[in-house]
């Protein structure tokens, strides 16, 4: 159960960031339901997130892998299935999904997807990059997609704390609105 109830997207102080985020998502889910308690947030989160997830010019591929690796890192189950069959739909397949959590130990990511996954490490559980790590990235991407796969990283950690802090599981019922 969510730690506070989710908003009202009807109420006259959430109708502009609710019709931001219907514009862009086309329905209100749980995560946006609890951000429009604060509405300048949950309008500037679509923004954010709109740019990295459709303004980008890194793969679909390499951006769900990342998301869906943070997800498993920090635990974030409604990430994870949110997630898991954009993924699949990008070109993961389901064998490399499930080998995600113990990605170090498998031979089905290539060495693109391997210094990626190490640089979602990294940033995830230490936030200080190793220095070898960050070159292995720097060396595959030019700046602009450096930039984009570091703020999904960046990005979606802020997400799955967000969902995890507040226990929004997509579990909860959300009334009509």
């Amino acid at each position: 159960m969510a730690r506070i109830p989710y908003a009202d997207p009807s109420l006259p102080e959430h109708r502009e960031a609710a019709e931001a985020i219907r514009a862009s998502r086309k329905k209100i889910g749980h995560l946006h339901r609890m951000l429009l308690h604060a509405p300048p947030i949950a309008a500037g989160w679509i923004t954010m997130f709109d740019a990295i997830r459709w303004n980008s010019t890194l793969s679909g591929k390499l951006r769900e892998m990342v998301i869906c690796r943070i997800a498993a890192i920090n635990g974030a189950s409604y990430e994870w299935a949110a997630h898991a069959p954009i993924a699949l739909a990008e070109g993961m397949t389901q064998a490399q999904l499930d080998a995600l959590p113990d990605w170090e130990g498998s031979a089905l990511f290539d060495s693109t997807d391997r210094a990626v996954l190490a640089y979602c490490d990294a940033m995830t559980r230490l936030v200080h990059v190793p220095d070898d790590v960050a070159a292995a990235v720097r060396d595959l991407f030019p700046p602009r997609q450096l930039v984009e796969l570091t703020a999904t990283i960046a990005g979606y950690n802020c997400v799955s704390r967000v969902l995890e802090a507040l226990h929004i599981n997509g579990a909860d019922p959300l009334p009509d609105a």
